[in-house]
């Protein structure tokens, strides 16, 4: 008997726009995975995927134009590798994202954001949430993203002994965006497991099925809130690591130079750059990739590694950095292209905007995002792009715009125009560029 659809939500799938093609996405702890994996996931794309990664901003991957009949093998080539998908999309704690600190410390965020991807994936206690429950580490408050998070930790104390950490929570963006709010300050890191877990409880005690963290907090006040997370008792348990080997998969770095990106345009990656960007990890940064927030692929070089001979060798690899797609900084969703909530054909978009702008594109931070629901996070960016809705025209239904610009306090973007059609679009952004 064939499983219902929706009820593999849980296990990382969903429907495509295209009638009878599904997406597959596989979760991946702050992003990182192995060359090995990174080759699997080439193979089964050449195999099954039309040879096509997509890159999202939470560091995940996602494989596009699968059918039902191709799901059990594909599920069973992920897992002979390690990677995960159960919780990638659905009623569960998605996909931890780190954003790792350009010189020390990132071994620390890596391993907390391990060991929370493995105390939530698959734990039945918390598969059967309102909605998604997303959860995120920053190095630092600078690129607003703990704001966004239904739980953020940033972390204040820097050494491994005494590590501790900020929390924010009940943040979100999409058709409502509200920032998130500071729930308590300097927790121990043997307990962020058991504050997570009362944030957890609570949210599914009191949120209506299809409702946000945020939904809840807006309804009941960040006080009242705060006051019946700190009443329960089990945040205080102390659930220390067992200390052994060193388990790190990030090579730790010597310099800021020790780290580099490949740049990935609109978040589309061939299956076989991919593998390509294997090979160049397992000779250069220890056998490991990162899908970083901004849609790309990083490194973090081996100690006694030469920097500038590793540039040289990913610019063989074919990723010269040297083209405007791949130094512009641009976030794209899959838009229409893919996703049934799509509204607009966000990689063309893309190529027209930069197509517009020139070399003025690469001032600036963009994210394109093709519904409102923003996954590409609009509101972090220099200039956001979203497709707010459908109109009828002499040629059919077309999408309007909304254009947001960064307001340089630190606070979310704000809309500047809104209903542009796809060439008011295009206008406004090169004239304000």
């Amino acid at each position: 008997m064939k499983p219902d659809l929706g009820s593999l939500r849980i296990d990382g799938v969903y429907p495509q726009r295209q009638k009878g093609f599904l997406m597959q996405r596989i979760k991946l702890p702050a992003g990182i995975l192995s060359a090995e994996q990174a080759k699997k996931v080439s193979e089964i794309s050449d195999r099954f995927a039309r040879s096509r990664i997509h890159l999202t901003t939470r560091g995940s991957m996602e494989l596009h134009w699968l059918t039902e009949e191709t799901l059990p093998e594909v599920a069973r080539q992920l897992a002979s590798v390690g990677l995960i998908t159960r919780g990638a999309c659905g009623g569960a704690v998605r996909g931890v994202v780190c954003g790792f600190p350009t010189a020390g410390g990132s071994q620390r965020l890596e391993g907390l954001a391990r060991m929370i991807h493995c105390h939530f994936s698959g734990n039945p206690h918390f598969e059967r949430l309102p909605k998604k429950f997303k959860i995120g580490i920053e190095a630092d408050t600078g690129s607003g993203r703990h704001l966004i998070q239904d739980l953020g930790l940033v972390p204040c104390k820097g050494d491994d002994a005494n590590a501790a950490y900020n929390v924010w929570v009940a943040g979100g963006l999409g058709r409502e965006p509200v920032p998130g709010f500071l729930l308590a300050e300097n927790v121990p890191e043997d307990r962020i497991l058991s504050m997570i877990e009362a944030v957890l409880r609570h949210y599914v005690a009191c949120t209506p099925s299809g409702k946000r963290l945020k939904h809840l907090v807006r309804e009941i006040g960040q006080d009242e809130f705060r006051s019946r997370i700190f009443a329960d008792r089990s945040i205080s348990e102390s659930i220390p690591v067992v200390k052994g080997l060193a388990t790190s998969l990030l090579s730790q770095l010597a310099t800021t130079d020790h780290r580099l990106e490949a740049k990935v345009f609109a978040g589309e990656l061939s299956s076989s750059d991919l593998s390509s960007l294997a090979g160049f990890a397992e000779n250069w940064a220890g056998g490991i990739l990162l899908v970083t927030a901004d849609q790309n692929v990083a490194f973090h070089l081996d100690r006694g590694i030469d920097p500038a001979a590793a540039r040289e060798e990913l610019v063989y690899a074919g990723f010269h950095g040297t083209n405007r797609k791949e130094r512009v900084n641009i976030r794209v969703c899959p838009g229409n292209h893919e996703c049934m909530a799509g509204l607009a054909p966000t990689r063309e978009i893309a190529e027209e905007l930069l197509n517009r702008m020139g070399p003025v594109a690469m001032k600036y931070t963009w994210a394109i995002s093709g519904c409102p629901n923003s996954c590409t996070r609009p509101q972090l960016a220099d200039a956001g792009i979203v497709a707010a809705r459908l109109v009828r025209s002499e040629n059919g239904r077309e999408p309007l715009f909304d254009l947001y610009r960064a307001t340089g306090d630190g606070c979310f973007a704000t809309i500047v125009q809104s209903g542009l059609t796809r060439e008011g679009l295009l206008s406004a952004v090169a004239a304000s560029g």
